[in-house]
């Protein structure tokens, strides 16, 4: 993605609809806990499978569980307990926009992820 000077929203819109997915990575940040801001100095951090969300926005408000899948192109999560019903009765997960949620507990197997945190 160039970084570019363009304030026109047709150019923003069309540089986050062709940024390469690791710019895209960074997109999917959502907003940190409160107990997650005061510990880490951070207000948000980019979304991964396995962190634990609380929906804040939407039909699915007040919802809590763990990310399943991050969507890059489609920039949504499904999370776990989050679903719609089908006609037939079957249920199916429902995407979430990475805003529309807070993170809880992050997942921190990852050493290069605990060391973006103290950046």
């Amino acid at each position: 993605m160039k970084s570019g000077k363009s304030k026109q929203p047709r150019k923003q819109r069309k540089a986050r609809y062709n940024a390469p997915l690791h710019i895209r990575h960074k997109f999917m940040s959502a907003a940190l806990s409160d107990e997650l801001r005061d510990k880490y100095g951070k207000r948000s951090f980019p979304l991964r499978k396995g962190d634990t969300v609380r929906v804040v926005r939407g039909d699915d408000k007040g919802k809590e569980g763990k990310v399943r899948t991050v969507d890059l192109k489609g920039e949504k999560i499904t999370v776990e307990g989050v679903v719609v019903a089908r006609s037939d009765l079957s249920e199916v997960p429902r995407t979430v926009h990475p805003s529309n949620v807070v993170i809880t507990k992050l997942e921190l197997k990852d050493k290069l992820r605990e060391s973006a945190l103290g950046r």
